[in-house]
């Protein structure tokens, strides 16, 4: 009696299909988990819970367990889930999306432990693209590359075994199978084989669909930023601490490319806002603003707001923004132009740009800059006349705490210009405060002069504020600037990585005929480019600047950047492709004439190379007919190395050598029934004997029967000449 699959060891192929197909689709949801735990949209509690959740449903595929819900638990926990979906919306996260996800997350805990028949299968597999879709509106970060990546792969081999397992329950015939112990990594190899080749075929299609699909200009679909509110600290309203707060992060804002600076060798400061009035815990600026008009190439000029004499220093740059929730464009001092896929920008009187394109946030443009300053000699001799709009950058909070003033005096000491002053309280605030990203535990009713006669040490906004307000002491107009600026330079890209942790405030001092210069009063040092283990960053960083770039701002302007690179190159690859066929062609006469007088003075020498060139060439125009005839021979002497392509093989040849003798099978006929038409009774038990061998060797992969196919073969050749 044979043994049973369990008892043999044997694993039924339906049955791995079942189990791969498990394994499968528990790594896809996986992967659209990780990419939505990477996008840092979820809170920690969710990460956690599912995190678990999943995590015990892996166990329990390794140990070939199953825990499944109750079907009369499944819908109170559905029901239950809905009543706290409110909750969550209008008390906990309040906000639809956050609230939407948690629900998709709540439904895969549940789907993946109540799996029972297909559809549930095929919701659980929903879910998973519905995380993976949830990723790609939170997020823009090249992080979700690599998730979607190995979702692509997972989902491939899921819908494939999915399938074989739906055609293998509604197949009217079951496949024999052989007794190979292994026959079931056969499959998990063929499948591994399958699936990337696949993935990589949808994913060419799909690029190249994308980048050649005519483009529309539009913001990304997602809008939903997590993390600091970027907004707070670059509005007409900033309280003191903001710009702190964003100083926290270390999350990338922008990218920066000065054209002619492969080295980083700038140390700009990148303007955003200036604020005028200061009440002393809080700093705004007028909220009225002008349009700027656009010019013929699509560009906005800008009225300069510095008069740095005659010398000028242009700079040309391209900033690619992170999507931070600011309508700001941060431009180096002093903007001459900008331009971009922008439709209306304003400036207001400090100089601050602002996209007011509802369609499209600001991500990349293209600017103009003056970085030249006038020196210390020029701004020394700039005198102490004050302009019309002076006043409204003299004035003081009313409850001036009147040691500032006081402090003012002694720290400029006795500078006898308004340069001079300023540079004085520039360095003695460096000097004698300490820098410190550590805000006051408790709020304090004056903090400026908390920070100059107590704490004695803050972060940047407390320094330019403080500064600021000194210098109007000393009737000299000021303002306080919030940006970023840009120490950290990737020479693999040529861009500067402008981080959160960049953020920063600064002053800007009005002198007579020479405009706005700055002063930053900050102590610290630059970072630099990172070396050693850090420069791996480096990579990545570009590998995500691209993604950015190329990918989520993909738009027609990149269309025909691209267009006129693939143009460009392709004319001079054919160039190149000319240039190499003119010198191969001079060279191959050159060839041709030596061989000419080879040939005149030794023909017989000069033959035999012909006569073996040309059996080379029958030799390559054969290959493929050589290489069958290996292989036959290869498989006549070997049948139980490969018992189904030996069976093939020795089954053709018998139909070939009956239909010589008159008996033909045709093409839709199967082996046995081809075995009942054969009309001598003979010659058909004979036939009947090597289909059953050809049979079991062809789907069953017998080595015994695939032995015994040449006997086989000669018993029926010997019976079809009689």
């Amino acid at each position: 009696m044979p043994q049973s699959d369990a008892q043999s060891g044997v694993i039924p192929v339906p049955q791995a299909i079942h189990k791969y197909f498990e394994l499968s689709l528990y790594l896809l949801v996986l992967m659209g988990f990780g990419a939505l735990a990477s996008t840092g949209g979820l809170g920690l509690p969710a990460i956690l819970l599912t995190g678990i959740a999943l995590a015990l449903r892996g166990y329990l595929l390794a140990e070939r367990r199953r825990i499944v819900i109750s079907e009369r638990w499944t819908a109170p926990l559905t029901i239950a889930y809905f009543v706290f979906y409110g909750v969550d919306y209008f008390l906990l996260s309040r906000s639809f999306l956050t609230a939407t996800v948690h629900l998709v997350l709540f439904a895969v805990v549940v789907r993946s432990f109540s799996l029972r028949r297909d559809r549930d299968h095929t919701m659980l597999a929903i879910l998973a693209f519905l995380m993976v879709l949830a990723s790609a509106v939170l997020t823009v970060d090249s992080v979700f590359l690599i998730f979607f990546a190995g979702f692509m792969l997972t989902a491939v081999a899921t819908f494939i075994l999915m399938e074989m397992q739906r055609s293998g329950r509604a197949a009217r015939f079951q496949a024999r199978h052989s007794s190979d112990a292994h026959e079931h990594r056969h499959l998990a190899f063929s499948l591994a084989r399958v699936t990337p080749v696949l993935v990589v075929m949808i994913l060419a299609g799909a690029t190249a669909v994308f980048f050649l699909m005519p483009r529309v200009s539009a913001g990304y679909l997602g809008g939903y930023s997590f993390g600091t509110d970027f907004s707070t600290g670059f509005g007409d309203r900033v309280q003191l601490g903001r710009i702190g707060q964003i100083q926290q992060s270390n999350s990338v804002v922008m990218h920066i490319q000065i054209d002619g600076d492969p080295h980083g060798r700038y140390a700009l400061h990148w303007r955003g806002v200036a604020l005028t009035n200061f009440n002393g815990r809080e700093w705004s600026s007028a909220p009225e603003q002008s349009r700027l008009l656009q010019d013929g190439y699509g560009g906005f000029p800008v009225a300069p707001q510095a008069a740095p004499g005659k010398s000028t220093h242009l700079i040309h740059y391209r900033v690619l923004m992170e999507p931070i929730g600011t309508n700001v464009f941060f431009l180096a001092p002093w903007a001459r132009r900008v331009s971009g896929a922008y439709r209306s920008v304003n400036t207001d009187a400090g100089g601050a740009l602002f996209d007011l394109d509802g369609e499209r946030a600001v991500s990349l443009y293209e600017a103009d800059s003056d970085i030249s300053t006038p020196s210390p000699e020029q701004l020394r001799a700039a005198g102490d006349y004050l302009p019309r709009f002076a006043p409204i950058y003299l004035q003081v909070p009313l409850a001036l705490d009147p040691r500032i003033p006081q402090l003012a005096a002694q720290a400029s000491g006795s500078a006898s210009n308004s340069y001079d002053k300023a540079v004085a309280i520039e360095q003695y605030l460096k000097t004698y405060y300490g820098y410190t990203l550590q805000l006051p535990s408790a709020p304090v009713a004056d903090p400026l002069a908390n920070f100059l006669f107590e704490r004695k040490q803050g972060h940047c906004e407390y320094f330019a504020s403080s500064m600021a307000v000194m210098l109007r002491t000393l009737r000299i107009p000021s303002r306080v600037v919030n940006g970023f600026t840009s120490d950290e330079f990737n020479d693999v890209t040529g861009n500067y990585v402008v981080r959160a942790r960049n953020a920063h405030a600064w002053v800007e001092a009005y002198f007579p005929n020479y405009g706005w210069v700055t002063f930053d009063p900050t102590p610290g040092g630059t970072n630099g480019s990172p070396e050693g283990w850090g420069r791996v960053m480096l990579y990545l960083d570009a590998a995500s600047s691209f993604w950015r770039e190329w990918v989520v701002s993909y738009d027609s302007s990149h269309q025909s950047i691209l267009g006129r690179t693939v143009l460009s190159g392709t004319r001079s690859s054919f160039e190149r492709v000319r240039m190499w066929a003119r010198l191969r062609y001079a060279r191959m006469l050159n060839w041709a004439r030596r061989n000419q007088r080879g040939a005149e003075q030794a023909p017989g020498r000069w033959f035999g190379g012909v006569a073996l060139l040309i059996l080379l060439l029958l030799g390559l125009g054969n290959a493929g007919r050589i290489a069958r005839m290996i292989r036959t021979r290869r498989l006549s002497a070997h049948p139980e190395r490969s018992p189904d392509q030996a069976a093939a093989m020795w089954y053709e040849r018998m139909a070939r050598f009956l239909a010589r003798r008159g008996t033909q099978k045709s093409a839709n006929q199967t082996a046995q029934e081809f075995v009942r038409v054969i009309p001598d009774e003979r010659l058909r038990k004979r036939v009947s004997r090597f289909t059953d061998a050809y049979e079991s060797a062809r789907f069953g992969n017998s080595a015994d029967d695939a032995v015994q196919l040449p006997e086989l073969y000669d018993d029926v050749e010997a019976a079809a000449k009689k």
